[in-house]
């Protein structure tokens, strides 16, 4: 098991966690995401490693940022 958390910006409502939750939830191997509004938090647990790009791509998907 991986974790790893990451910040997002531009989510301002429960939908933007929502979008950003199902986004990255359809990633190969996610087993859990969990995403705190209030901080911009995004943890990931997935079956192995997920590279960052693939995290920021589909965090852009749902229409935000992932900060480096």
């Amino acid at each position: 098991m991986s974790t790893e958390t990451y910040t997002v910006t531009g989510m301002t409502c429960g939908h933007c966690v929502s979008s950003v939750t199902e986004e990255v939830t359809e990633l190969p191997g996610v087993t859990e995401v969990a995403v705190d509004l209030e901080s911009g938090s995004l943890t990931v647990t997935a079956d192995q490693p997920l590279g960052k790009d693939a995290v920021r791509a589909a965090v852009e998907e749902a229409g935000y940022q992932l900060v480096s």
